[in-house]
Formats: structure tokens, sequence, C-alpha cells
């Protein structure tokens, strides 16, 4: 199931990737502007106790307001490879448990240039974590700092992920391709 959906997630970028470049040609005085992004993930705290590294695919709308400000939403699929955990007490103790996590992130936030080219922006919603049946829902908190110029973004946040159970932290660099709509 997780290669399948891994395998649909690579395939939805490499052909939005493809449209991207058509849909540029077309419009690029909208107001309405498309990111694909890939993203690496590095878990940050008492996240590295469980988490080695993870990967993402994130499309990102954005509603231009002005020429320095901007709203956005974005969502996606974040895949974290987990390390193996043994297990020292109860049903399962002196085994190796090794379960990755997917979560689906949907998140609102502003995005403002405080220079040509750089901008802060800032994101808050949830993230949902896939299992079989589903699991608890996470609170994303965002910040971000990054470079975006004509067709390209590269960004570098720092995302908490505030569930139920936990908080964990997460710095992630993205790099997305933008097309205007």
């Amino acid at each position: 199931m997780k290669r399948t959906l891994n395998l649909v997630m690579a395939l939805s970028l490499i052909a939005a990737i493809f449209l991207c470049n058509k849909a540029n040609a077309q419009s690029s005085d909208s107001k309405l502007r498309l990111d694909i992004g890939v993203e690496g993930l590095l878990p940050v705290g008492s996240f590295t106790n469980t988490v080695n590294f993870g990967l993402a695919v994130t499309p990102r709308l954005q509603y231009i307001v002005d020429n320095k400000f901007a709203l956005t939403f974005t969502s996606g699929f974040y895949h974290f490879y987990t390390k193996k955990i043994f297990i020292t007490e109860g049903f399962g103790a002196g085994s190796y448990i090794e379960n990755d996590l997917d979560i689906v992130p949907v998140k609102a936030g502003l995005k403002y240039l405080v220079l040509p080219n750089i901008y802060v922006a800032g994101e808050i919603g949830a993230g949902f974590e896939v299992e079989d049946g589903g699991g608890p829902v996470d609170l994303l908190l965002s910040p971000s700092i990054g470079y975006s110029k004509k067709n390209w973004d590269v960004g570098l946040r720092y995302e908490n992920l505030h569930g139920p159970y936990s908080s964990a932290g997460v710095l992630g660099l993205r790099i997305a391709y933008s097309f205007g709509l």
C-alpha cells in the first residue's frame, strides 16, 4: 500500500512538472500561482529518537494580493523513515518495530516579500496521519524564509507537529517550480 502511494505521488509530481511548462507559457500575469515542491525533512529534538529523515511532495496555491503579499494554501504528502525501536515491555517485548510515518498536511498561511525575491512566511494547519483506519491529527505551525524568482522557489522552514500524544519538530528544505494559473 505504501509503495503504491509513493509511486502514485512520484508519478503525479512528474506529470505536474510537464504540465507546468505548458501552463507557464499561457499565463504570467495571473493572481493565482501554483508551486509544486519536493522537500527534504530533517527531524529535530526528541523526534530524532524515532525518525531518521523524511521526504515530501507539497503543492502550494498562492493568491497574490499585491506585489509583496500573498495568501497561501499548502497540502501534499510527508513520508518519514523511522528507526527500528526495541520493545522492552508488554506485548511484543523482545522484538523490534519499524513503522514509517505518513502525514497529509493541510495548511493556510501568509507570505511577505521583505526584499526583492526574499520572503518570510507563516502557515498553520493540520496534519493527518495516514494509517489503516486513520491516525491522530497534528497541529502544524510553520514559520519559513525563502528565495523566489520567476518560476523557482527555495524555502527553509521549521515545522512543529503538535499531536495528542507528543510534539515534534522538523526542518524542511523545499524546492518548487511555480507557474501562474
